[in-house]
């Protein structure tokens, strides 16, 4: 009996100490986000935000997230009767992410809102929604981008894009005219170039009906289950580009075989393909010879995605930090108030919150450039080339630094943290490495001085000493700048925007504690490292 009493006395099963999920919150609710959305001109739309916030933060979403990835999607390249087919299969979950990213319009549908802001409104759906679940953002991306390539072409453009724009998500082969909804892809590099697209070698032969014959490969087909493709291919008069649509307008299944699934490091939810090309049906894009000046619009749209996705997996690591800090307690006290980690958690919320009034200044920018605005489309292109390399360069490490903050938690899959982690360095891949976004950079700055300008001059807006040495600064090194500077002068000019955006639109304790560090040598590599007299309270209080 007395044996029994100390089995009693130690029970090894009471569950004390340990953090609950983060659900049931509006992930919307980010004060940053909030006052972007309504300065960008889309106040309006901040009903609709917080009811996707509420939808994000919730446990059913959350799980469809999960098992989106821990069931990523299977080829079936034939039938039992050994015809080909080719499709791609994916778990329930990654459908009911699609029809809410659908539904909400976070792919084409602000192509035809005559509403101002509304590509603003899109750009803050698609950062709460993707803190839900990264993957399936590819495909929706890639939606919003391909309008922009369509409108080369008038007549696909009216055949194309209220289907692109439809909110019905309508997923399976079928005829395009037979679909209430479509969602698009493409297909740029192959195995000899990668981002080199002009040594492309796959064929497009014009037929008698107008179309062309696409013959050769790519390395790499985004989201290979879509309904159709934006495709290199060197025609006769040159590179140009294309839509391929997976089925035809008689059903059949146009000639386009997905060779095998990328085994990812990341964005393991989402399919892409290796794909080869038997004499596909496509239709010219644009003009031929000038496919990859056809084909930027729809990479600079994704470039801005890829912005908006790294700037909201950012958040997502605050999110995730500071809850457990809160909740959590460690010699004595919560994490959250021990000052080290007080530092590192401030530190955090800085660069995330610099990298989302940055995502949306280039929102409200597109918006506005696509509405006829020049001056708005020059400051775009000198910023986004530049908000693209550096923002995106920062999310792996603002990633690694969030999910130690969970220590060995943080380690664990079902923190959700060893995914955020994997799928911090796509955004710098995708659309351009961080070499290509810098040269683009630097021909930007060599071709179009007027951009150059209106960069400065929003810049100067902010009226602040701080950046406006730092801008001298970065003026000073553009006179000498040469490629081998792209990648500095990239860095340069995406943190001073940051810093003026800051500085006019931020608490004075998130703008000086960014000036401090990010504009100032006077400061440590890692985050946390902060120099003294900064507010530090202001900064965590903000971001909860």
């Amino acid at each position: 009996m007395e044996y029994t009493d100390r089995q009693e006395d130690h029970v090894t099963h009471d569950v004390t100490n340990q953090v609950p999920q983060l659900i049931g919150h509006d992930v919307s609710a980010d004060r940053a986000l909030l006052e972007g959305l309504s300065r960008e001109g889309a106040d309006w739309a901040t009903g609709e935000l917080r009811r996707l916030g509420l939808t994000a933060g919730s446990a059913r979403a959350q799980e469809w997230g999960r098992l989106a990835n821990e069931n990523p999607p299977v080829l079936r390249t034939h039938d039992r009767y050994g015809n080909r087919i080719d499709e791609v299969e994916f778990h329930p979950a990654w459908h009911e992410l699609m029809s809410v990213a659908v539904q909400n319009g976070l792919h084409a549908a602000p192509w035809t809102s005559a509403r101002p802001g509304a590509h603003v409104a899109r750009a803050a759906k698609f950062f709460t929604w993707s803190q839900v679940e990264a993957g399936h953002g590819c495909p929706i991306s890639m939606t919003y981008a391909a309008v922009a390539a369509l409108r080369h072409s008038p007549a696909l453009r009216a055949e194309w894009e209220p289907l692109l724009a439809s909110r019905t998500y309508d997923f399976g082969l079928r005829p395009p005219q037979d679909k209430r909804g479509v969602l698009a892809g493409m297909a740029m590099t192959e195995k000899q170039g990668g981002s080199d697209v002009r040594a492309n070698t796959t064929r497009a032969e014009p037929l008698s009906d107008g179309t062309f014959a696409v013959t050769g490969h790519k390395w790499f087909n985004s989201a290979p289950m879509c309904d159709a493709f934006l495709v290199l291919a060197q025609a006769p008069g040159g590179l140009s580009c294309f839509l391929l649509p997976r089925v035809l307008p008689d059903g059949s299944r146009n000639a386009m075989r997905l060779m095998r699934l990328k085994d990812k490091l990341g964005n393991r939810s989402n399919a892409s393909a290796e794909v080869e090309y038997e004499g596909a049906v496509a239709f010219l894009v644009g003009e031929e010879g000038r496919g990859v000046r056809t084909i930027i619009e729809m990479v600079n749209m994704t470039r801005l995605d890829c912005v908006i996705g790294s700037a909201a997996g950012m958040r997502l690591g605050v999110a995730q930090a500071l809850h457990h800090a809160r909740h959590r307690r460690a010699f004595g006290a919560a994490l959250i108030d021990q000052p080290l980690m007080r530092a590192v958690l401030a530190d955090l919320a800085v660069e995330s919150e610099a990298a989302t009034a940055l995502m949306m200044r280039l929102a409200g920018a597109t918006d506005r450039a696509i509405r006829g605005d020049a001056g708005e489309g020059l400051m775009r292109r000198a910023a986004l080339a530049s908000a693209k390399y550096w923002v995106c360069k920062r999310a792996p490490v603002h990633a690694a630094e969030a999910l130690e903050c969970l220590g060995g938690n943080g380690y664990v899959e079902e923190s959700q943290m060893p995914r955020l982690f994997r799928e911090s360095p796509l955004n710098g891949i995708w659309e351009g490495s961080g070499n290509v976004a810098a040269l683009d950079l630097m021909r930007v700055l060599s071709r179009e001085p007027d951009a150059v300008d209106a960069f400065f001059a929003e810049v100067a807006l902010a009226e602040d000493g701080r950046v406006a040495e730092a801008a001298e600064r970065l003026l000073k090194a553009l006179a000498s700048a040469g490629p081998s500077d792209a990648r500095r002068i990239a860095e340069q000019m995406a943190i001073v925007l940051q810093a003026s955006l800051l500085v006019r639109h931020a608490p004075a304790a998130v703008a000086d504690t960014f000036c401090a560090t990010r504009l100032s040598g006077d400061w440590g590599r890692a985050f946390g490292t902060l120099p003294a007299g900064l507010d530090l309270d202001a900064i965590i209080d903000r971001a909860l």
